[in-house]
């Protein structure tokens, strides 16, 4: 008969792999999250017509731009887009 530690230390160890899966999925999703994020803050900061886009389908992510974009000292963006857009209507 075996111990109930030594039946413990098995599913210990045979847990072990799943956990080392899971702790890369989380990194894999972790990551493409991060390049996501890149690549929507590169094309909102390079394209004023993809900001126009975003103020109309996704205007609290477009609030956040504009708000990292003024923390980091940029301002004036706002103010650019807002007027390019009431004198193209």
């Amino acid at each position: 008969m075996r111990s109930p530690r030594c039946t413990r230390l098995r599913m210990v160890r045979s847990m072990e792999p799943l956990a080392k899966k899971i702790f890369k999925g989380v990194l894999v999703a972790e990551f493409v999250g991060i390049l996501g994020a890149y690549g929507l803050f590169n094309k909102m900061n390079t394209s004023q017509d993809f900001r126009q886009t975003m103020s109309k389908k996704f205007p609290f992510i477009l609030e956040a731009y504009y708000k990292s974009v003024e923390y980091s000292g940029m301002h004036g963006i706002r103010v650019q887009d807002q007027e390019k857009w009431l004198n193209s209507k």
